[in-house]
């Protein structure tokens, strides 16, 4: 399920400096990261659905290499976003 342009328009200007801040990394991270999180209920019911648990693999992987990013530019960003959207244990 594709994310609504509500909820994208809410991340960007929640994470991003203005409205139109799609590509810096923060915002990428949310968004990934608010995909993820309806995959992973959408696969807790469907526990069959392989073609969707290997698209959440993929985005699970690019959300890391993002974050890895983050940390070697701007560990400071990298903390704060991390304790807003709560995703390291």
């Amino acid at each position: 399920m594709p994310i609504t342009k509500e909820d994208k328009k809410k991340i960007i200007k929640k994470f991003g400096g203005n409205k139109k801040d799609t590509g810096s990394t923060e915002v990428q991270v949310a968004i990934l990261s608010h995909r993820i999180s309806e995959l992973t209920e959408h696969v807790k019911i469907h526990k069959k659905d392989k073609h969707t648990r290997r698209g959440l693999v993929q985005l699970v992987s690019q959300r890391k290499k993002l974050l890895k990013y983050l940390f070697r530019n701007d560990s400071n960003s990298y903390v704060k976003l991390i304790n807003e959207l709560s995703i390291r244990g």
